[in-house]
């Protein structure tokens, strides 16, 4: 059975306050892991101790790509100690994905921070907004030519679904496209205003198809369906503990 996690980025204000205490709420939901974007100022081995306590497991990171340029050694031994899987960057400036040579740079980093994960027992992925599908370098799409630029590199797939859905593709086309290299899938819902934009809703409360989603997500191995909402409609605690009594209702 998939694993149910959290991106804290969808908590930020709340861990911004109370990082500890935060955790602790998301424990008490039931999530079982926690994808971190920041953390809260603790060093590693604080941080071990109080995720062993609270029995919730570090996915890993979304580390931007200051990081990974100039302090990935840090990030990677601060992982080590907490058992995470996963580092992801998480985005892209307009300016680092604009043209064919700029993205060439990004993904020389990119190829780099692979091999160093993996040195280490770690994976190195991407993890997509809309604007990566809606935008193109040359007759492919930003998304495809990230990867096909990094091969052979086995850089894997955070998926997000809501964003692939909203930029006009089928979520479950690209998760098996990629099969075997998404073991992460963000799982979040959202409602297309009438001026085309997104507002992102709480599981189940929406227009994706999240059923299929997470059928799709099963047959092509994902390991972690991760709840994010970039923007919560009501309180942060409540709209994540709604769709996490969802996900764990449609888990398959």
């Amino acid at each position: 059975m998939m694993k149910i996690g959290l991106q804290l980025y969808t908590l930020r204000e709340e861990t911004s306050r109370d990082f500890v205490g935060t955790l602790r709420k998301v424990a008490e939901i039931g999530y079982e892991g926690v994808e971190f974007a920041g953390y809260g100022g603790m060093a590693a081995e604080e941080l071990k101790a109080l995720l062993d306590e609270l029995n919730l497991v570090s996915i890993g990171a979304h580390v931007g790509l200051d990081r990974l340029r100039n302090h990935l050694d840090e990030e990677i031994a601060f992982h080590k100690i907490l058992g995470s899987e996963y580092i992801a960057c998480p985005y892209l400036s307009a300016e680092e994905r604009g043209t064919l040579s700029s993205l060439m740079e990004i993904t020389k980093i990119f190829k780099d921070a692979t091999r160093k994960c993996a040195e280490h027992g770690l994976q190195f992925g991407y993890h997509n907004h809309d604007f990566e599908f809606t935008e193109q370098i040359g007759t492919k799409t930003v998304f495809d030519s990230i990867f096909e630029l990094t091969a052979p590199a086995p850089m894997f797939v955070e998926l997000d679904a809501c964003w692939v859905h909203h930029a006009g593709f089928d979520p479950s086309e690209y998760m098996m496209k990629y099969a075997g290299r998404v073991p992460l899938v963000h799982l979040k819902d959202l409602v297309t205003n009438e001026d085309g934009s997104a507002k992102t809703v709480i599981l189940g409360t929406g227009e994706m198809e999240l059923d299929e989603v997470i059928a799709t997500a099963k047959l092509t191995g994902v390991e972690w369906l991760i709840v994010e909402q970039d923007m919560c409609q009501i309180d942060p605690i409540e709209s994540v503990t709604q769709s996490m009594q969802w996900a764990r209702a449609h888990r398959k």
